[in-house]
């Protein structure tokens, strides 16, 4: 079968490997679709945290089954699934309590271990969710909007707060949509105002802050807020000074969720967490409940999630979609191969 790896940063080949075999439990997977994540493009880029070489990337797929045992799932052969890509040890205190989104020895498909990109993949059943019907591509965009959607539980938004999401990139628009979804009133930064305004006007949020001048951006808040700030805001970007946009835009009171994955130990202004009582939270990973709810949501129409999806590149062209993606990143939204 064919199989696209990145050797060493800045290179993506297509090559042959052998056609798996599945085991005790496990089904084998024809992918469909893989959407390419900030950490497979930051592993094409050398920076990010977790990246080793070669790596097989991908952890945003959609695949149907080709083979598969009876199970308790009612999973069958020829079903379009999507799966839930983070392997957790189950030893860990995070796994003894249940808690296994955030796994100390968490390896995630693409990251910590190979990933999804090839034609052919084995994963265990009960990682593995009916796409109750949905396209393919649809699917695909299952797991960044989980990561989005677990964020947003996590700081318990509800119908009426005032959400700011800083970072208009997959995972901050995600969290848009998941945020809107809850009944919050939803604006969204980002320094790019192309990419800002096509999240404001796609989804119809609230409105949106161009992220352009630091000694602005809090004037450009209170604007918006009265100078009341948000209720809740959520940090998409992973960079120290959006973390700290968060901080300072957050109300007194308020609920701010870190998402973004930063790449370097860095001061903050730390007395603002003290000063404003602020909730801060960390959002890693999600759950089988969040694939499962929101299978369902885009099932009942709630969310048309293709919007996001900005180019369509053939299996055949992978290593372009990374060059394209890593040279306008500020332009394009969620690139997906189409296998």
């Amino acid at each position: 079968m064919k199989t696209i790896i990145i050797p060493t940063p800045g290179q993506v080949e297509i090559i042959d490997t052998p056609k798996p075999m599945r085991g005790q439990g496990e089904a084998l997977l024809k992918v469909l679709y893989g959407g390419i994540c900030g950490s497979d493009l930051g592993t094409y880029r050398g920076t990010f945290a977790y990246a080793s070489y070669p790596r097989i990337p991908g952890h945003e797929f959609s695949a149907e089954i080709v083979e598969i045992d009876k199970n308790d799932q009612n999973l069958k052969a020829g079903m379009t699934v999507t799966c839930n890509p983070y392997f957790n040890c189950g030893r860990c205190y995070s796994c003894q309590r249940g808690l296994v989104n955030c796994c100390t020895e968490n390896e995630t498909l693409g990251a910590q271990r190979d990933g999804a990109f090839s034609e052919y993949i084995t994963m265990p059943v009960e990682r593995i969710y009916d796409g109750k019907g949905l396209p393919a591509k649809t699917l695909a965009l299952i797991e960044p909007f989980c990561i989005s959607y677990h964020g947003v539980s996590r700081a318990h938004v509800k119908k009426g707060d005032n959400v700011l999401v800083v970072g208009a990139g997959t995972i901050g628009v995600l969290a848009s949509i998941a945020a809107k979804a809850a009944g919050a009133n939803v604006y969204i930064a980002d320094i790019s105002e192309q990419k800002m305004n096509y999240a404001v006007n796609t989804f119809h949020l609230a409105g949106g802050i161009l992220n352009d001048r630091p000694e602005d951006f809090l004037k450009k808040v209170n604007n918006v807020t009265s100078n009341n700030l948000f209720d809740v805001t959520i940090e998409a970007v992973g960079l120290p000074s959006t973390f700290q946009n968060c901080i300072d835009a957050a109300a007194f009171g308020g609920r701010m969720v870190q998402i973004g994955v930063g790449k370097n130990k860095h001061d903050f202004d730390f007395t603002l967490l003290q000063k404003k009582e602020l909730n801060v939270f960390g959002s890693r990973n999600a759950l089988k409940k969040d694939f499962l709810a929101l299978i369902g949501l885009v099932k009942a129409g709630e969310v048309d999630l293709e919007k996001i999806v900005t180019n369509t590149y053939d299996f055949d062209k992978a290593d372009k979609a990374f060059y394209d993606f890593s040279k306008n990143a500020a332009s394009m939204l969620k690139v997906v191969i189409k296998f």
